[in-house]
Parts: C-alpha cells; sequence; structure tokens
C-alpha cells in the first residue's frame, strides 16, 4: 500500500447528501409549500420593499466554515432573501423589460439542477431537448428546420452569437485563424439610434470597436430610416470601408418601436449584407395572431436573437440565437481537442452543443422552456402576448382621458411612455415625475422606469406580465395622479 492509499484509509469519506433523507424529503415538502404560497399570494405583497438595515448586514457574514442545519440555512433564506426580490413575479412590475415566471418553469429549473447535466454536449435526454426547444424557436418564429441555433443566457449573449457569425462570414478572411486586423478593409455594421447597448458591447468584444457601429437616425415612430441608411451604407464603401450587416430592431427598448424588418431584409439582399434582428423584445410576436403582421420579415433574417425569458415568461435565465446558415454557425464556434473527440457509440456520441457558442459548460436551460410550452401550448403564450399589448393600448387610453397626464405617443406595441404635467418644464418637470416613479416603488405599489425619448423625459411602463390586469392599471393611474398632485403641492412655490 502506497502513502496515499494509506492516507485514505484513515480518512472518513464525506458526501454532501444527507444523513437523513426523510428529514430532507420533510423540508422539501415545506419549501415547495411555501413556494407555491409565495407565487399564489404574490398579488398581496408590495411590488418592491427596501432591505432594512439588520437584512443588508445579513449579506456582510464572512464565510461559514462550520456546518449549519439545512432547515436553518433555509429559515435565513426565507427571511432575509424571499421577501426582498426585484418584484419582477409581481403584477404590477412593467420596469425595463422582464418576463414574469412561471410555476412550471420554476419547477424545470429545479428539475434541471436536480439532474445536473452538462449541456456542453454528449449522448443524453438534456441535450436532445436543448435542441428541441431550438427547433421549437424556430417553428415559432418561421426559421427553416435546417437552421442552426443555441440557447445562451440572454439576449446580449444571443446578439453576440449572431454578430459574431456575422463577422466571419464577412470578413473575407479566415477571422478565428488570423485576427480582425488582417482584415483588409473595416467593416461597417448598422443599426437605428435606438438600438440596444449591448450591440456596442457586441463591436468591442469583436474587436471591431464602436466606431464600426454607425447609428442611423429615425424616423417620427422611432423606426430605422431605410434611406438614410442605404445612403450610409453607400458613403462607407466610397470611403473604402466594407459594410458587413444590418441589425434590424424587433421592438426597441425605449419605445417598442420595430423597425421595417421587410424593407430590411430587402436591402440587405440588394447590398449584399447579413441581416441580423435584435428580437430579444419583440421577435416572440410572431405567435400572436392579432399582432404577428407587425413582425413580418423576421423568417427572412440571417440571424435573430430572441429572449424566451420575456415573453414565454420562463425563470430566468435563458435566450436563444438562431442563424440561418446552420455551416456557418457551426464553422464560427467549433473546436475539437483531443479530450472532446466523439465516439461512435456510448456518452461522447451525441451532439456538441458548445460548437455553437462560447461556453463549453452550459445548464440545462430547456427543460423550464420545454415544460411550460408542454403545459399550455404555444397558442396561448401567443394570447398572452396579445393580451398584453391591448393592455397597452387600454393605458394609452386611460391617460389620454387624464387631464394631468401627457402620453408621448400612442404605444407601438406593450410600451406606454407617459408623464404627469401640471405645466412644468425641464428639470423641474423630470424630477416631479422621478419623485413619483421613486414613490411608487418605495410604497410597494408599481414598478416603473424612465428613459428619454426625442429629447425629453417620461416615465415608462413595459407590460411584459402575464399576471397584469386592467384593474392594475386602474391603480397606476389613479396613484401618478395622486403622488404628483402631493409632490407638487409640496414644491416650492419658486420653482
Amino acid at each position: 500500500m502506497d502513502a496515499a492509499q494509506e492516507t485514505l484509509g484513515m480518512m472518513a469519506e464525506e458526501t454532501l447528501d444527507p444523513r437523513d433523507w426523510a428529514d430532507v424529503q420533510a423540508l422539501s415538502h415545506r419549501i415547495v409549500d411555501d413556494a407555491v404560497a409565495h407565487l399564489r399570494d404574490v398579488r398581496e405583497r408590495p411590488v418592491w420593499q427596501e432591505m432594512p438595515g439588520e437584512v443588508r448586514a445579513f449579506f456582510t457574514a464572512p464565510l461559514p466554515r462550520s456546518p449549519s442545519p439545512l432547515a436553518d440555512v433555509y429559515a435565513e433564506v426565507a427571511r432575509n432573501v424571499m421577501p426582498y426580490p426585484m418584484g419582477n413575479i409581481h403584477p404590477r412590475f412593467w420596469s425595463w423589460y422582464m418576463g414574469s415566471s412561471n410555476l412550471a418553469g420554476a419547477l424545470g429549473d429545479f428539475l434541471a439542477a436536480i439532474q445536473g447535466s452538462n449541456l456542453g454536449g454528449g449522448n443524453h435526454a438534456a441535450g436532445l431537448m436543448d435542441s428541441q426547444v431550438v427547433n421549437w424557436c424556430k417553428q415559432m418564429l418561421g426559421f427553416p428546420a435546417s437552421a442552426g441555433g443555441t440557447l445562451v443566457s440572454g439576449g446580449s449573449m444571443a446578439n453576440i452569437i449572431g454578430l459574431t457569425v456575422a463577422r466571419n462570414a464577412k470578413a473575407g478572411i479566415d477571422v478565428r485563424e488570423h485576427g480582425v486586423a488582417a482584415i483588409e478593409k473595416p467593416l461597417r455594421f448598422y443599426g437605428s439610434d435606438q438600438i440596444h447597448s449591448c450591440h456596442r458591447k457586441a463591436m468591442e468584444a469583436l474587436g471591431l470597436g464602436n466606431r464600426a457601429l454607425r447609428r442611423i437616425p429615425t424616423d417620427a415612430g422611432l423606426r430605422i430610416d431605410i434611406a438614410a441608411l442605404r445612403a450610409a451604407i453607400a458613403e462607407d464603401r466610397a470611403a473604402g470601408f466594407k459594410p458587413a450587416c444590418v441589425i434590424g430592431t424587433a421592438g426597441t427598448v425605449n419605445t417598442g418601436a420595430i423597425d421595417d424588418l421587410q424593407a430590411l431584409a430587402k436591402l440587405a439582399h440588394e447590398e449584399g449584407l447579413w441581416f441580423h434582428v435584435d428580437g430579444c423584445i419583440g421577435a416572440l410576436i410572431a405567435i400572436a395572431p392579432e399582432n404577428a403582421h407587425r413582425v413580418a420579415g423576421i423568417e427572412w433574417a440571417d440571424s435573430v436573437a430572441l429572449d424566451p425569458h420575456k415573453w414565454l415568461h420562463a425563470p430566468f435565465e435563458v435566450g436563444c440565437a438562431l442563424v440561418r446558415d446552420a455551416v456557418a454557425h457551426r464553422k464560427t464556434f467549433a473546436v475539437t481537442p483531443e479530450f472532446l473527440e466523439s465516439t461512435p457509440r456510448g456518452l461522447a456520441s451525441g451532439e456538441w452543443l458548445h460548437d455553437y457558442g462560447l461556453q463549453t459548460t452550459r445548464g440545462f436551460r430547456a427543460l423550464k422552456v420545454w415544460m411550460a410550452l408542454k403545459e399550455h401550448g404555444s397558442d396561448k403564450f401567443g394570447r398572452l402576448i396579445d393580451q398584453n399589448i391591448a393592455q397597452a393600448g387600454y393605458l394609452a387610453g386611460l391617460i389620454e382621458a387624464e387631464p394631468e397626464l401627457e402620453l408621448a405617443a400612442s404605444p407601438t406595441i406593450n410600451i406606454v411612455c407617459f408623464r404627469y404635467q401640471p405645466g412644468l418644464r425641464g428639470e423641474a418637470l423630470k424630477a416631479l415625475n422621478t419623485e413619483i416613479m421613486l414613490r411608487l416603488q418605495e410604497e410597494g405599489i408599481a414598478a416603473l422606469s424612465d428613459t428619454t425619448v426625442h429629447g425629453q423625459h417620461w416615465l415608462r411602463v413595459a407590460i411584459t406580465n402575464h399576471r397584469t390586469r386592467r384593474e392594475d392599471l386602474d391603480l397606476l393611474v389613479r396613484q401618478v395622479t395622486r403622488l404628483g398632485r402631493q409632490i407638487a403641492a409640496q414644491r416650492p412655490a419658486s420653482s
């Protein structure tokens, strides 16, 4: 016996499994009961609440070095974590652009964690389900079955996947081998001046730089100006640049504006450009029976980014990148080191899913999407999208009917920008509306965000929530006007 074997023989071998499975089973049942109650009673709780000092202090505790009973650990989570969420599952959470989760998806996340599969690849059920969910996303958007695709963390990464394939396909050289410095003519990408900030990050990460992304002016509806885009492409060609990709937006973050995707597809084809669609907000409108026409042309894109954790309400996080040319997609990312070679049968005989993105280690994101789609069917998710868009129209009508409120513009889809207007201008008006937004949050009434549209400050309501009801929107208008009057009355007369 060598020294290592002798040492091991003297040690008591340990595991992370519980000593008493019955106790853990009982606690697990209690946790599930509490979780169901948490969802069931969400409407009765504040949308958001500030954490007391003692709760904040809890998160500064040092590294635990000795064990604690699991029941005590859960008690700390129940006391210090569960009452203080971001709030996006609440029916009156309308900040930024968040999905509101669902129970089947949460159970799917739990089961995925229990199964514990790594989705880098291999011959196992999780890998097949991952591919199945990607195929379902293709079907929802009208993409061909032959297209490539991959599940990722969210919209930012999905856009990076699509834009990386675009860069490599249009570079004119083997970028993977020689790098971006070897590209003969600097590449140009194009998007509207309303484009999401993740595209700047993509340009930087791809080694092209922020200046490679040319922001094109938008029309009165904040959609990309097609004539201005065509002129910019011609100007860049004349200046020695190589136009490579046009990025269409299916739902801008600020207002939900949707570019003319059919016109962009036609232009991209004529100009020999890659056509990428950032559909993280609105791509899934394609399954909404009353509104699918708004994203017509998305099925012609070379690549699309979409977010199942938005309008499919999957628990965070899961995005999806689709690429029409599956060969170009795989060619952009595939690497086969000796330790990841396929075998004719057995565990390593399955497809290596890491060949379609940047991650070698990948979580089992598909199950939560799969379970919810199986439980409800895609038709219901489409109806819920129509419902949110109709609710935005309803809210816009309430705002227009209230003399103290001002609507920025009629909503395109499900984003409504408005403000309380007691006759103020500039910074004073912005300060008043910002205070309204903050008090709505602090009083637990509703969560709104704010933004700038056409150079002016507005409150912003993004209704991406299957729990929202018209009564919630009625309440919002009442509370905004109440707070607006209250805050305006407290202002010094000189201001």
